[in-house]
Order: C-alpha cells, then sequence, then structure tokens
C-alpha cells in the first residue's frame, strides 16, 4: 500500500510527497488497511484528527459509504472529507460501472474480439484500409459523405486498452465507422482463413455483428460514452479550477439523466434505420420477449420494447450516474465549490466572504472560533 501525503507546512506552503510511505499489507480489509495507515502517521507524530482530507482508487474496501476505509476514518476525524481521485481513472471507473449489466459486458467481450481478429496481422489491416477506400467512394458519390481536407482519413480499429482511459470510446467510434469495412474483412477471413478455429470463430464475430442486439448496444455506448467522454478529457486539463470542473460533473449528470428519460425511442429509430440500411433482421418490438431468467408470468407480459429499454438502455445509464454521484456527491462538490473562494489564482479573483463563512460554519465549525 502506498501512501501519499499533502500537507500546508507552517509557512503555509503546500507540500505533496508522493512516497510518503509504502507498506505491506497481509490482507486488504478496510480495518487492517486503517491499522496500518495510523502506524505510520504515529511514527512521524501526526496526530489522526487533524486530517482534513483522504482520498483513494475506486476498490470498495476503501471508498465504501458505510465499512471502507475513508468511513473508518471519518468516525475518528469528522473533517477528513473524502474526494475521489479525478483524472483518468473516471472513465476506467466508468466502462467498469457499465459492464456490470451482463449484455454490455458481452459486447465488450464480443468487440475486443473483432478487433483482435480484424487487426493481428498486416494483410487484414490492408483489407480493412482496402474496404474503407471503397466504402468511402461509394458514399461519397451517394451524397452520404462530405468530403474537405482532413475528412474521411482511412485508418485501422484501434484496440480498448485497460490503462488508456480514451481507448475504449476511440474503439467503439472506429467500428461503428468502420463497420461494413469491418464486416467485409471478417467476411473474407471465414473463406480464406489459415486455420478452422480461425475461420469459426470469425464466422461467430459475423453473426455477432450482424445482430440488432450488438447495434443497439454498440450505438447505445457510443451515446453514453459521448457525454462521459467530454469529462474524462476536461479533468486532464490541470489549468481547469474547481468550478468549471464541478459545473462539467453536473453538466454530464444532467445529459445522462435527459439520455435516460427521453433518448430511448430516438435511438431506437437510429438503430432501426442503420439495420435497414444493411438489411439485417429487425425484432418485432410489440412481440413477447422469453428470457430464461424471468418468471413465467413476467415472459408472457414482457416485450422486446420493454427489454430493450429497460434491461439494456437504462441500466447502463443508471450505472454511470450511480458512478458519478459516488465519486461527486453533492456534499464533496459543495465543498470543493466552496473552497474555490481561496483559490489564490488571478490575485484572488474568486474570495467570496460568504462562501468562506458558509464553509467555516458548515464543514469545519470545531476548527474557528465565533
Amino acid at each position: 500500500m502506498t501512501i501519499i501525503m499533502r500537507f500546508v507546512d507552517v509557512h503555509g506552503f503546500l507540500w505533496e510527497r508522493f512516497f510518503f510511505q509504502i507498506v505491506h499489507v497481509h490482507d486488504t480489509i478496510a480495518a487492517t488497511l486503517k491499522k496500518k495507515i495510523c502506524v505510520v502517521l504515529i511514527r512521524y507524530n501526526l496526530e489522526i484528527h487533524n486530517m482534513q482530507g483522504q482520498g483513494y482508487d475506486g476498490a470498495s474496501n476503501m471508498s465504501g459509504s458505510f465499512n471502507g476505509l475513508q468511513a473508518l476514518f471519518l468516525k475518528d476525524c469528522p473533517y477528513a472529507y473524502y474526494v475521489h481521485c479525478f483524472a483518468h481513472r473516471l472513465q476506467l471507473a466508468l466502462v467498469a460501472a457499465t459492464e456490470n449489466e451482463i449484455s454490455i459486458w458481452l459486447f465488450f467481450l464480443n468487440m475486443t474480439t473483432i478487433v483482435n481478429l480484424v487487426t493481428s496481422a498486416a494483410k487484414r489491416n490492408a483489407d480493412i484500409q482496402s474496404a474503407q477506400v471503397n466504402e468511402i467512394a461509394h458514399s461519397v458519390v451517394a451524397g452520404e459523405r462530405e468530403t474537405g481536407r482532413g475528412a474521411n482519413q482511412i485508418d485501422t480499429l484501434h484496440r480498448a486498452g485497460t490503462t488508456r482511459w480514451i481507448s475504449h470510446f476511440e474503439s467503439i467510434c472506429d467500428l461503428i465507422d468502420k463497420y461494413n469495412a469491418t464486416i467485409n474483412v471478417l467476411k473474407n477471413i471465414v473463406t480464406d482463413g489459415s486455420s478452422t478455429s480461425m475461420r469459426g470463430e470469425a464466422g461467430g464475430s459475423l453473426k455477432v455483428m450482424k445482430s440488432f442486439d450488438f447495434i443497439f448496444i454498440l450505438h447505445l455506448m457510443h451515446k453514453i460514452m459521448g457525454i462521459t467522454d467530454l469529462l474524462c478529457r476536461a479533468l486532464q486539463q490541470k489549468y481547469l479550477d474547481i468550478i468549471n470542473e464541478m459545473d462539467l460533473v453536473s453538466t454530464t449528470k444532467a445529459l445522462l439523466l435527459t439520455l435516460r428519460n427521453d433518448g430511448f425511442d430516438i435511438l431506437l429509430s437510429y438503430v432501426k434505420s442503420f439495420c435497414t440500411r444493411l438489411d439485417i433482421d429487425i425484432p418485432d418490438m410489440s412481440a413477447h420477449y422469453k428470457h430464461s431468467s424471468r418468471s413465467c408470468r413476467q415472459r408472457d407480459t414482457i416485450t422486446f420494447k420493454h427489454h430493450f429499454h429497460y434491461d439494456i438502455f437504462n441500466i447502463p445509464i443508471d450505472f454511470q450516474l450511480e458512478e458519478l454521484n459516488s465519486r461527486f456527491g453533492d456534499k464533496i462538490v459543495e465543498l470543493l465549490m466552496l473552497s474555490s473562494a481561496l483559490d489564490p489564482k488571478d490575485n484572488f479573483n474568486w474570495f467570496n466572504i460568504d462562501k468562506i463563512c458558509t464553509l467555516v460554519e458548515k464543514y469545519y465549525p470545531k476548527d474557528f472560533t465565533e
């Protein structure tokens, strides 16, 4: 366990010691982690009750609201407010939250297989680029694509990396833009693949890509991650001030909520149009949807439209909102907004005595006299 210390010295300067201490722990339950941290702090004569903040990664044993490490410290020092680490881990957490729904998890698994198949050999990369040239030329003649400097670049599919937070959104965008080209490459592998297993894998991937479920989730994730990607990019900018950051968080939550409330019919209509154009079967949305996990009574009443709306569309958005609310709860957002009144940039341009008084009265009442 790595402990990083940020503190203000007696002269008022802010310091950060990155590897303040590295501690070996035999188990990672919250109580053990807290004990180890306290031992280190006491060794340096640092009083636990003087803690003014704490932050961890997304692990549940640390960030849990009731039994997590942050909750245990809050019992001893109520002013050690928990502020989640921002930056690039946010989108990785959002991807992980989305994958809590089994159909979304299967989608990402299939997408990884498809991208690996298409990009694993130089010949296939050449094939997909050649297919793009033909598709772009056809689209331009048909008036479906705009032309101009920098438009319609030829490229291959990008893989979604676990440590590159932007790569998941890039991979989805690529697959949508190069959908037809990818289909053509998979068909070539089915016909000319070097082994039976490769031809079989390509055939399975081809069947998945031409299913309504895959196309629906592909465009759904494009919508969701398009919204959260803006926030994740913005939080990478070190010059962004707290007020703008918190405004972006609020805007992202509002956009996701709007998508949840009003976006299903729009998305469904677009996906149907996409499938019609590519001659892909569209299920009858009013027909009964039967699933083995549902009770007999539910299987008689649930329609395909209900399934796609409530089982697939709503759930990943709810997970996204839950994750954002966990990381940027109302209390922490208010704390950071009030703290912006002490920002020294531009000769304390954001200084506001009312915000400072509210900060003291609401968050640090025992630290100041009347």
